[in-house]
């Protein structure tokens, strides 16, 4: 018989904030709306790209200001002057989407392979998170659950790329961004939460219990 699972509550939060948290989601997806309505309003990519640019600027200094982790936030702004950057460069709007399709081709790629060669992505990001390090590699279930999740993220990954390619071939801009805006915050809440459903079935494989030595009888 399995082991219980420990620690379901604080693992869920763990994960969640691993990969952004609400914070995270909003300071990554908003700019990206911003610049879509801007655009609409004024048709001015240098416009739309500064105004998207400039609040996720203001994000990220509301964090420092409330002392709070600047990860994601950073992220972010990185993220988003990247795609302001691309879109300015190709005198595109859809040129600001760009960035996301070519994250989500390296992305689905790096996924897959690391799955074939039996190092998981999402083991390697929440192993150590979770208390594992590698140790999960040496136990079958846990090995082939991290599997399966890092599955369904590569999964996640190549939906994008289906639906945002032909977009971005045909110059759709306000369908692409409604599909990066569909395809971001829901889909990605979605597959968190199905990571944190298969993970909490399988013990996790705590360092210490594994290398702890058993103790000897004394007389």
């Amino acid at each position: 018989m399995s082991k219980a699972y420990e620690g379901h509550e604080a693992d869920k939060e763990k994960i969640w904030s691993a990969f952004g948290g609400t914070r995270g989601l909003i300071d990554s997806g908003v700019p990206s709306i911003a610049f879509l309505v801007a655009y609409n309003v004024n048709h001015s990519i240098k416009w739309a790209s500064l105004i998207s640019l400039a609040l996720s600027v203001l994000f990220t200094v509301v964090r420092l200001l409330r002392r709070e982790t600047l990860q994601h936030a950073l992220s972010g702004l990185f993220g988003v002057a990247v795609c302001a950057l691309f879109a300015i460069w190709l005198h595109s709007a859809s040129g600001f989407f760009l960035p996301s399709i070519i994250k989500n081709s390296i992305f689905s790629v790096i996924y897959i392979a690391a799955n074939l060669f039996n190092y998981p992505i999402l083991g390697l990001i929440l192993g150590p998170i979770l208390g594992e390090n590698l140790e999960w590699r040496k136990h079958q279930a846990r090995l082939s659950v991290y599997k399966a999740v890092s599955w369904i993220w590569a999964a996640m990954f190549l939906i994008r790329l289906a639906v945002q390619v032909p977009l971005y071939i045909a110059n759709k801009v306000n369908y692409l961004g409604t599909a990066n805006l569909i395809l971001g915050y829901p889909l990605y809440a979605v597959t968190i939460w199905l990571t944190w459903l298969l993970l909490r079935r399988v013990p996790t494989v705590k360092v210490e219990e594994v290398t702890q030595a058993p103790q000897e009888d004394t007389l």
